[in-house]
């Protein structure tokens, strides 16, 4: 039986009324808030102040994704999909950092399943017409974004105690993107295997994002919008018949360009 209150919870997370949307973006922006003081605390010196936060930023994801997972449909389903076992993951290095601290950095991928959720994905599309039109190329960014943030998460957790040219998150970075653009300045290289098969990940997933978000940018934009009779999807967006099928369209512009 679903009480009034585990309703009500869902509906934030998956309804299309105002508070359920700004609560979504509510959550978007303490994702993000928390993954620039991840980034923060690199150039800092760890103590119990930083050792607090963590475990308090910890207690609120804890909440967090319990509620969700009480509200949700399928508990089993969510609990154990990929995007459930990420924050588990999460929550447990903040709260118990001896375990795993360095995967604190999964919380970015919080940030991805927001994103790339279905009811975020309209509520932006109605709210920024911008968002509407360069869809493909901000999703494309987004993507090659947290790839990166990931990865250098990744270099600096593995290297940080190990090499001593990687001494906080901007040497980090600075690795990935060389290594990512294929530049490879060789002035920042990584130790042991680990270093290596990383190295590689970065080059082969890195450089087939960055390719796609190329592509999109400049191949020409068009309209996402289904046929009603072929099923066609993408059309110019000043299009009046479907090229495939012939059938008139009526595809929602704005009149911006």
């Amino acid at each position: 039986m679903i009480t009034p209150l585990r309703k009500r919870i869902r509906e934030l997370y998956e309804g299309p009324d105002p508070i359920s949307d700004r609560f979504r973006y509510g959550l978007m922006a303490f994702d993000l808030t928390t993954v620039a003081y991840l980034v923060s605390i690199s150039f800092m010196t760890r103590g119990w102040h930083t050792t607090t936060l963590d475990r308090a930023i910890g207690v609120v994801l804890l909440i967090e994704v319990a509620l969700r997972l009480w509200s949700a449909s399928n508990l089993r389903r969510d609990l154990f999909s990929i995007w459930g076992l990420v924050d588990v993951v999460v929550v447990a290095s903040l709260l118990m950092p001896v375990w795993g601290e360095g995967l604190a950095f999964l919380r970015v991928l919080r940030i991805f399943r927001i994103l790339h959720s279905k009811e975020t994905l309209v509520q932006l599309r109605a709210d920024f017409p911008r968002f509407r039109r360069n869809e493909a190329a901000i999703r494309a960014a987004i993507n090659l974004a947290i790839f990166i943030f990931v990865m250098t998460a990744l270099v600096y957790e593995t290297q940080v105690r190990l090499n001593d040219k990687i001494t906080n998150y901007v040497d980090a970075m600075y690795f990935t993107v060389t290594t990512l653009s294929t530049t490879g300045y060789g002035d920042i290289t990584l130790t042991g295997n680990t270093g290596k098969i990383l190295s590689v990940v970065i080059m082969i997933f890195g450089i087939s994002l960055f390719l796609r978000l190329v592509q999109v940018v400049l191949r020409p934009r068009k309209a996402e919008f289904s046929c009603p009779v072929c099923g066609l999807r993408r059309h110019d967006h000043d299009a009046v018949h479907c090229k495939a099928c012939g059938t008139i369209l009526n595809i929602p512009d704005d009149g911006r360009d």
